[in-house]
């Protein structure tokens, strides 16, 4: 068993893309390796620095599930000293309180949980179809497969549908742990396969039909798609106003979703341009794994047993997720350029959980 060092480690909040990716990769990483972490100028990259809402939702949720000792969850804070005890698996339900995302609550503990020697229950309140942040679709479609491709067994449901600004939605996810001594093969994902169902997916609450079908012709005018590959779903239930459109890509051995939100101000041409544009860069390139989803496969092939794929040109949350996991876990993680929108992305996952 590998062992890591217990003085804490000390990060910038200004490293890379200098937002919540820093905070949010660096909880994870402390729940599962036992490592203590000190941050500094959190969000430093950002106009308003320091915790919101729901980054103090993700230091929450953190500690709970390690039982940590915290100096510095507070709103507004620009340092945190976050120092885990032992993970613990539970049923869990935490409350952003505003329309933050949902998902990325979820993102820093979803994968410690894993080793948490039991079975867990989370329950995140807040946004579910948040602009800059991971929708319930995506994790649905997109980045739920390729994390059972690794051998965890994660479900995730989206309870209420939130928009901006209202929130009110509800995700919910159940986790099982991994064997203790379990290997599993490593993952590869080099190639899409054989192309299959393709579609776009309009959901709207308490707005007119009609927006909706001026989403749709720009995002059909761009990418030629028929009639019937338009599905829309009405969200009555919601507690709020709200709209986004997203393309659901299928092929044989990945989903990629592009998405796009309208808010007060945007027309909705834009909005279906949005997402069409986006998927027409994904398609015309020819790796699997869209620049999204390349961001959320990083942390866990660190710790279920590596592998590798290929992937657009990188954004830049995923090279910070990457300094993040390094600053950790060795440089485990390489990057290399095959061709124009092509890149092979190499993780070693030799890691092992802290006792």
């Amino acid at each position: 068993m590998k062992s890591y060092d217990t003085t804490p480690l000390v990060l910038d909040g200004r490293t890379g893309e200098g937002g919540g990716q820093v905070l949010r990769t660096a909880l994870a990483l402390a729940c599962l390796t036992g490592r203590p972490v000190h941050l500094e100028h959190i969000r430093g990259g950002r106009k308003k620095g320091g915790l919101k809402r729901q980054h103090l939702a993700c230091v929450r949720a953190a500690t709970a599930i390690s039982g940590a000792t915290v100096v510095g969850a507070e709103l507004g804070s620009e340092s945190l000293r976050f120092h885990p005890a032992e993970l613990r698996p539970g049923t869990f339900e935490f409350q952003i309180g505003s329309a933050g995302s949902a998902a990325l609550v979820l993102q820093t503990v979803l994968v410690p949980l894993l080793f948490a020697g039991g079975a867990s229950q989370v329950t995140v309140r807040g946004g579910t179809h948040n602009a800059w942040a991971p929708c319930a679709d995506f994790l649905e479609l997109s980045f739920l497969p390729q994390l059972r491709a690794m051998g965890a067994e994660v479900d995730v449901r989206c309870e209420r549908v939130g928009f901006f600004p209202a929130g009110g939605g509800a995700l919910c996810a159940t986790t099982q742990p991994i064997s203790a001594g379990a290997t599993t093969a490593p993952f590869e994902l080099l190639l899409r396969g054989v192309e299959k169902q393709s579609f776009a997916l309009i959901r709207r609450a308490h707005l007119e039909a009609s927006i909706a079908d001026r989403e749709w012709d720009a995002l059909r005018r761009v990418l030629h798609w028929r009639q019937t590959q338009r599905r829309d779903l009405d969200h009555p239930e919601s507690v709020g106003p709200g709209n986004s459109v997203h393309t659901v890509l299928g092929f044989e051995n990945v989903t990629e979703v592009t998405s796009a939100f309208g808010a007060k101000g945007r027309g909705a041409r834009h909005v279906g341009e949005e997402a069409a544009k986006e998927a027409r860069r994904y398609l015309s390139a020819d790796a699997p794994v869209g620049r999204h989803l390349a961001d959320q496969l990083l942390l866990p092939l660190a710790v279920l047993g590596g592998g590798m794929f290929r992937t657009l040109t990188p954004t830049r949350h995923m090279v910070t997720n990457a300094e993040i996991i390094a600053a950790f876990l060795g440089d485990i993680i390489e990057l290399d350029e095959l061709g124009r929108e092509d890149f092979l992305v190499t993780v070693r996952g030799d890691y092992s959980p802290s006792k």
